[in-house]
Order: structure tokens, then C-alpha cells, then sequence
């Protein structure tokens, strides 16, 4: 058997059994996370481009549009992505040379599943193969340091994941994966230098084509059966050789996902704790600092701390603000949190953040490198203006496995997001929903989504 076929076989022998009560409590908590991240970016600027491209060209479709409206399944998947994806305030998985955020699957499985009439169960089932995929081509084909984007990856997870959703079988699932897999590799300079949008967007626009990939595959259209080991494939051109034994693949990795407390790129989470506690404990002001110096693991400086990916005391936008560490850390010690607020035009551009950011310095300790991804550790060392020099190091943060996020965490935070744009009858309809999902239809999930509406621009401008 090829490696498509070995995973192929896989994805369809996956069922509900297989998920434990435990990781079906760690993807409902994901996905209402997922769904307080899609809820709590209804007002961005980006996503309402989104939406209206998808209003623009209006396809008949079954799928619930969050914030309004129906479509094809692509064209949910793509907006029902952004909105999960454009905070980055959603799950993440670490490898020791890659990162993803496996809940970029949702919007694309989510869909299908509804269009399929699927039940809670399949969509789970479903949502679990897909973060397996995806985080077991984390661990052993990273491709980040060979200038491919981890959204790379997301193309073999969602056609995998979709494919369950609609109940393909191991051939039509095998197409599936390998046209969206040769079609969709991702370049890394989506997240090195000055950011666009395109940050993002980039998972949800890999989602939805991986679902046009399962949708043509389930008409009988094939693709490249050795997609990964064959000439010029994913191991020859992208990722190098790597063995995956899909036959003895479970559906655990979800147990070791992440979820972030703070709305900032993953790396930076233990060192922006670490700050407000230093700051609480020690009582001082942002006003009082006179420079900041904090030792993270290589792949944090390499990444939002300014190392190969860029200066990261430049920031002009939201994406450049979520990816720099020294932004992250002066808006903490100035606003006392790290939520979607602090990404505001308005808040990133102000003197006060842009002066204290540039007095951050970050650099990798390899004894901190050493210990990731099992570990974050982060020492934040602050010297005040009165001379005191204090310091606080951390090694994870509430939302680590260490330290996993419950049930009743996972409302809280899906509460903070949602409240502003949803009302309470609603908010609860859709707890309910997840929490009892494996028990009801995808569609008295998506029937409680279907309430939402996306605000104007004009409300918007008039509650900021």
C-alpha cells in the first residue's frame, strides 16, 4: 500500500468509539473555544471582506454562515474559517520544529458535516482524524525551516477530516487528500516580515479548497496516488522522508493540544504571564520601566522575538502586533492584559506602546530550547527606573498541558468573546449545543450558530 492508501484506511476506520470521554470533553472544549475565537472576530475588517466575497457570488447551499446567511460548503468553510482563525486567539499544537492550529479544521469539517447531515458524533470522530493528521505531520515532516507554511500540513488534515464527514470510502478519501495535498503548499513568508491579512487567512482559504479537493473526490475526480513518497512528491520536494504508521494511529493528539489565555501568538503565552505576575507582585507602572529583557526558547525568538522572521519592533498592524513579542509585553504592562482590544488601529499606533516596546529585548537561551516543546519557558527581567531589578520565570501557563483548560474555563472564555456580539439566550443555546454533542444532529448545532448576525461597519464604528 502507498502511504495515501495507509492513510486513507485509517480515516475511514475511525468512529466514535475510538474517542474516549475524556478527548471528547478535550474537542468539545476546543471547539467551543474555536467558536468564541469565530464569534468574537464578527466585527473585523478583514472577515467582513470575507463575507462579502462569499455574499458577492452567492452559491446555493445547506451550510450556516456564522454571522448570517447560508452556502456551498467551500464558501463556509472559507468564512467560517477566518472567523475561527483571524483573532489567533485559537488552539495550537507544538512539535519541537513545528506549530500548528488544529482548530483550523473546524470551519471545513463543520460544513461538511452539516451538508452531510451528519450527527454530533461523526463531526467529532471527524474533527479528531483531522487533528491527528495534522499534528502527526507536525511532529515528524515539519516544514517550516524549509520555507513552507504549517497551513502545508492543514491541506492533508482537512481533506482527511472532510472526507469522514461525508462518510467517503478509502479511495474517494485517498483522492481527497492527495488532490489537496499536491495543490496546496504553502510558502512561510505569509508570517516573516511585515504581515499582511493574508496571516490570518491563509488556513481558512487552504480549508476551503481542501474541501472543494473532498467534493471533487467524492465525484470520482483522482489525484497523484503517491502524492507523498512518489517523484518530485511531499517527502521529495517539501518535507524529506518521514514513516507515519497509520495503522497504529489513534486519536489522542488532541489530549496534547494547547489553549491560549491571552490573544497572542502561542510562544509568547508563559512570557506574557510571567509579566503581569512580575507587575502585580511588584506593584510598579509601565512608566517606571526602563528596559525589559526576556530569555525564551529559540523557536519564540525565531519567530515573534526578532529573529529570522523579522524585526519585531516594527509594528503597524494587528498581524505584525499578535507576532511580535515586544509589542505583546509592553501592551501588558501598560493595559495590565492581552485581549482583542489591545489589537485595535487605534491602541497599536499610540506613543506610550510604541516607545516601551522598543526597550523590550528578547534572546534565546538554549537551555530554554532545550526543554521545549514539553516546556515554554520564559524569564521576564524588568529594570526600573529606581534601579530595582526584578525578575519571574515560568515554564507553562493556565491552557498548557500542564495546566489544561476546563470545561468552565472554556465558557469563560468563549463568554469574554462572544458577549459583545451575541446575547445571552443565544451564548447558552450554543454551550449547550457543544456540550451535548455527541447526543444531537451537527444541525442543532449550526441551528443555534444560525442566530448570530454580523454588525455594520457603521454599528461598529458606533460602539468603538
Amino acid at each position: 500500500m502507498t502511504v495515501l492508501e495507509e492513510m486513507a484506511e485509517f480515516v475511514v476506520g475511525a468512529t466514535v468509539q475510538n474517542l474516549s470521554p475524556l478527548r471528547r470533553q478535550e474537542l468539545k472544549i476546543r471547539i467551543l473555544d474555536a467558536l468564541g475565537c469565530a464569534i468574537g472576530a464578527l466585527g473585523s475588517d478583514p472577515v467582513r471582506h470575507v463575507r462579502q466575497f462569499v455574499m458577492d457570488f452567492p452559491l446555493q447551499g445547506s451550510c450556516t454562515l456564522i454571522g448570517g446567511g447560508r452556502g456551498a460548503p467551500d464558501r463556509a468553510a472559507l468564512l467560517n474559517g477566518a472567523l475561527v482563525r483571524y483573532l489567533d486567539f485559537n488552539d495550537s499544537y507544538l512539535a519541537s520544529r513545528e506549530t500548528c492550529h488544529p482548530s483550523d479544521n473546524l470551519g471545513a469539517v463543520l460544513a461538511a458535516a452539516e451538508s452531510a447531515k451528519a450527527d454530533g458524533a461523526t463531526l467529532l470522530t471527524a474533527l479528531a482524524v483531522a487533528y491527528q493528521v495534522q499534528c502527526r505531520l507536525s511532529d515528524v515532516a515539519p516544514v517550516r525551516q524549509r520555507g513552507f507554511d504549517h497551513t502545508t500540513h492543514l491541506a492533508y488534515s482537512v481533506a482527511a477530516g472532510v472526507s469522514r464527514a461525508l462518510s467517503l470510502d478509502a479511495r474517494r478519501t485517498a483522492h481527497a487528500v492527495a488532490i489537496s495535498g499536491t495543490a496546496l503548499n504553502a510558502l512561510r513568508v505569509t508570517r516573516t516580515g511585515t504581515l499582511s491579512h493574508w496571516k490570518g487567512l491563509a488556513a481558512p482559504f487552504a480549508a476551503s479548497a481542501a474541501v472543494q479537493a473532498a467534493l471533487l473526490a467524492q465525484r470520482g475526480i483522482t489525484g497523484p496516488a503517491e502524492v507523498f513518497e512518489g517523484n518530485k512528491g511531499f517527502m521529495q520536494s517539501v518535507a524529506g522522508p518521514f514513516v507515519i504508521d497509520w495503522g497504529r494511529e489513534g486519536l489522542d493528539r488532541v489530549e496534547r493540544t494547547i489553549i491560549k489565555r491571552y490573544n497572542a501568538e502561542i510562544h509568547s503565552q508563559t512570557a506574557i504571564e510571567a509579566a503581569l505576575e512580575l507587575q502585580q507582585a511588584h506593584g510598579f507602572d509601565a512608566s517606571d520601566i526602563e528596559r525589559v529583557e526576556v530569555d525564551v526558547f529559540d523557536v519564540a525568538h525565531r519567530i515573534i522575538g526578532g529573529g529570522e522572521e523579522g524585526d519585531k519592533t516594527l509594528v503597524f498592524s494587528k498581524e505584525d502586533a499578535d507576532h511580535s513579542l515586544p509589542y505583546l509585553l509592553a501592551v501588558a504592562f501598560l493595559d495590565h492584559t492581552v485581549m482583542p482590544a489591545q489589537f485595535a488601529p487605534r491602541r497599536l499606533q499610540r506613543a506610550d506602546v510604541q516607545a516601551l516596546l522598543c526597550r523590550v529585548a528578547v534572546r534565546p537561551l538554549a537551555e530554554y530550547s532545550a526543554r521545549f516543546p514539553e516546556e515554554m519557558p520564559s524569564r521576564v527581567t524588568v529594570t526600573l527606573t529606581d534601579g530595582r531589578i526584578v525578575t519571574r520565570t515560568l515554564s507553562d501557563y493556565p491552557g498548557f498541558r500542564s495546566r489544561p483548560q476546563s470545561w468552565e474555563d472554556a465558557v469563560s472564555k468563549f463568554t469574554a468573546l462572544a458577549a459583545p456580539y451575541a446575547p445571552q439566550n443565544v451564548r447558552a443555546d450554543i454551550v449547550a449545543a457543544v456540550h451535548e454533542l455527541d447526543r444531537i444532529t451537527v444541525r442543532e448545532l449550526t441551528h443555534s450558530l444560525s442566530h448570530l448576525k454580523a454588525p455594520t461597519r457603521r454599528a461598529e464604528l458606533q460602539s468603538a
